[in-house]
């Protein structure tokens, strides 16, 4: 059964400082009324299931992403309590959407099922945590999958390992369980941990690259390497300095 295209996906800010002050609702950017009209216009029988099942399986994720983001809600507002400075500057979060979720099924050349969106990606709630310096990031990262609570699934460190095109950042991939009123359910979340160098670069290379109408140009593509490369050096750079003030302290 086809997935409904509702609207495109997007990662929603939770700025340190704000999530002291306000408890953050995790709300994915779907709109479940309009994933249940438009699934079951035709009132038909299998697909009002297959809508209720939807909508069940991005409960969980929601659930999920809230999990996750609580544990990072704690550990920045224990370290804006106890230490001088906080490893983490933001936290974003999105549920994909719908049309997304088809999309990338059928780039990996996957039937458009509910069974494959929930065994094939690892990526349907996602969270990103951004640093301000390189050991941040690592420091993070151990401090959730130190959690008892926590499994982790996957690792790539884009990071000590960038991608051809110079994108850096680690991803790791979450596994939490998800408690409903009859069952308890494990749910992956996806969380990618960058510095804030890491993702100035990400940030304007996607908007540069999917702006474009045209397929991007191998010196364009070879510029924005060397920007990564540049803006990488800086940050180890700052890393050092970093590491030269902590042993004068």
């Amino acid at each position: 059964m086809a997935i409904a295209n509702v609207k495109s996906e997007v990662y929603l800010d939770l700025d340190t400082e704000k999530r002291h002050s306000a408890d953050v609702t995790c709300q994915p950017e779907t709109d479940s009324t309009d994933v249940y009209g438009l699934m079951t216009a035709d009132g038909n029988p299998a697909i009002l299931q297959t809508a209720m099942q939807f909508q069940q399986i991005m409960l969980l994720y929601e659930g999920a992403v809230q999990q996750v983001k609580n544990k990072l809600d704690i550990l920045s507002k224990e370290f804006h309590i106890t230490n001088n400075r906080n490893p983490i500057d933001s936290i974003r979060y999105r549920i994909k959407e719908p049309m997304s979720i088809a999309e990338k099924l059928s780039r990996k050349g996957m039937d458009v099922t509910l069974e494959n969106m929930v065994t094939k990606l690892n990526d349907i709630a996602g969270i990103r945590v951004v640093c301000p310096f390189i050991s941040d990031v690592y420091a993070v990262a151990d401090m959730m999958t130190m959690q008892d609570d926590i499994r982790l699934v996957e690792k790539k460190d884009y990071v000590e390992n960038p991608k051809e095109n110079g994108y850096r950042s680690l991803h790791l991939v979450l596994e939490v369980m998800v408690f409903l009123s009859d069952r308890k359910q494990p749910v992956r979340v996806e969380v990618q941990i960058r510095t804030i160098a890491m993702n100035f670069w990400a940030s304007l290379e996607h908007q540069l690259r999917y702006k474009s109408s045209s397929e991007i140009s191998e010196s364009i593509s070879e510029d924005l390497k060397e920007c990564a490369e540049i803006i990488a050096l800086t940050d180890k750079r700052m890393q050092r300095i970093k590491e030269q003030i902590d042993e004068v302290d």
